[in-house]
């Protein structure tokens, strides 16, 4: 990032790809001001003109552009656009050096790579916590010895309906009337068979033992009406059992109203005179 960015005096040029529920949430917040010391520029979606409706009443209405020019104007760009813009988004705004802050965690992992490019070109990957609780204290106890990461997820039907890993083995989960495990494996596993799923068991997965290592369950739970996410990890600094029960978005069933405010969270950290925790 340029150093001239983070000064006290020059704001922080912030991008948005993607003007989804997560995307749209993010953008208002920060034309409101919520964040101090960062300004948005610039957003990108599927339907540009669209976009420019949606975003035509902000106090200070940024620049609707294609995905592949946000690079050339932000400092820190928000992606929240569909996986499959992931890679051409990432690729362009590491080249530059810019600091990225990608919800498509599950890509990730499938471009390690992506690390040695920010790192020649002086750029940052910054994975929100999102729909989780406790990376912080996974990320204390991986500078120890972790022996073992495991998250079970649990979603209404309605979550998880669509996902690449129940259309291919035939799973229908439309009309369940008790709990169903639809998938036990690792977080590679889970990130490739619910990319819109579960991003959470591809942050746990970087901020601990790497994706191989950590054991995922996904649950489809007629019962509940909340996304609910345990995580457990034994380490050689102790034990954690940390259980979340995210509210859905109204926008989109998939994802949880906690990652727009973990987004902003993750932003306001950046500019912060002081923060807390790990």
């Amino acid at each position: 990032m340029n150093h001239n960015a983070m000064d006290e005096k020059t704001p922080i040029n912030l991008a948005i790809a993607g003007l989804g529920a997560i995307g749209m949430t993010v953008a208002r917040r920060v034309d409101r001001g919520e964040v101090e010391g960062i300004r948005l520029v610039a957003v990108s979606a599927a339907d540009l003109d669209r976009a420019k409706g949606r975003v035509a009443d902000f106090a200070g209405p940024p620049a609707v552009m294609p995905l592949a020019e946000l690079p050339n104007h932000a400092d820190v760009i928000v992606e929240c656009a569909p996986s499959a813009a992931f890679a051409e988004l990432a690729e362009l705004a590491l080249s530059k050096g810019l600091c990225l802050m990608p919800l498509s965690v599950g890509a990730l992992l499938e471009r390690p790579d992506l690390v040695d490019l920010a790192q020649r070109n002086g750029g940052r990957i910054i994975v929100p916590t999102g729909a989780l609780i406790g990376l912080d204290t996974v990320r204390a106890m991986a500078v120890g010895n972790i022996r073992s990461v495991t998250l079970e997820t649990r979603k209404p039907p309605a979550g998880l309906a669509g996902a690449p890993h129940l259309v291919a083995n035939n799973i229908d989960i439309s009309a369940l009337s008790e709990p169903l495990c639809v998938l036990r494996g690792s977080a590679r596993e889970a990130a490739r068979g619910f990319p819109a799923n579960v991003n959470v068991a591809a942050a746990l997965a970087l901020a601990g033992i790497g994706p191989e290592d950590t054991r995922v369950e996904i649950w489809a739970d007629p019962t509940i009406d909340r996304n609910m996410q345990t995580v457990r990890v034994e380490s050689d600094a102790g034990e954690a059992i940390m259980m979340m029960k995210n509210i859905p978005s109204e926008d989109n069933p998939r994802t949880g109203r906690i990652v727009a405010n973990s987004v902003i969270a993750t932003l306001q950290r950046m500019t912060a005179t002081m923060t807390a925790g790990t």
